[in-house]
């Protein structure tokens, strides 16, 4: 949260995406090495160096490393999409004072399960059901942009292993006398 909230504080507008979205739309329950986050105006490369060396990270080739933290930070090339659908409207997410731009729970659930598609990534599956049983997302709004990608198929393995997920809860809550 701290990257975004900097590179917005320095005039940079960016778009938090990928593993590091998935990871704040799931809890924790995904890990990634690196923050993805496409920017979504004009920018130089200075004022990006500038912004980031706030933070003590510096440039090595295409990211930002600081060797106090173990994740890095990159800038994708945009424009801001998931799979092939470029209508997508970030959220603005606070932490404390801090704010900063990024995908919403639908696209952070949508962008995993473009993992899935295309590459048949199945920890991407995984990490797509942990977003849907954690936040709320458009089931709806998944199946038509699951259907232009040509992934309808696909599509009805993820609604049943959220089934599966969800089933799993309920079990377990039962067990252990826990509702949610």
């Amino acid at each position: 949260m701290l990257v975004g909230d900097t590179l917005r504080r320095h005039g940079i507008r960016s778009v938090l995406t990928g593993g590091a979205c998935a990871s704040l739309h799931s809890g924790g329950r995904y890990q990634s090495v690196d923050m993805d986050f496409i920017l979504m105006g004009p920018t130089t490369r200075a004022a990006l160096d500038a912004a980031m060396a706030t933070l003590g990270f510096r440039r090595q080739r295409d990211r930002y490393v600081n060797p106090r933290v173990r994740f890095y930070v990159e800038f994708p090339r945009g424009p801001l999409a998931v799979g092939g659908d470029h209508r997508v409207a970030p959220i603005e997410h606070r932490r404390g004072r801090a704010r900063a731009l990024v995908l919403s729970p639908t696209d952070a659930c949508r962008d995993r399960l473009a993992a899935f598609y295309h590459w048949s990534d199945r920890q991407s599956l995984t990490v797509a059901v942990s977003i849907a049983l954690r936040c709320r997302v458009s089931m709806a709004a998944i199946r038509r942009w699951s259907r232009a990608e040509g992934a309808a198929g696909a599509f009805d393995e993820f609604v049943a292993e959220v089934s599966r997920a969800r089933r799993r809860r309920a079990r377990r809550a039962r067990r252990t006398g826990i509702v949610r």
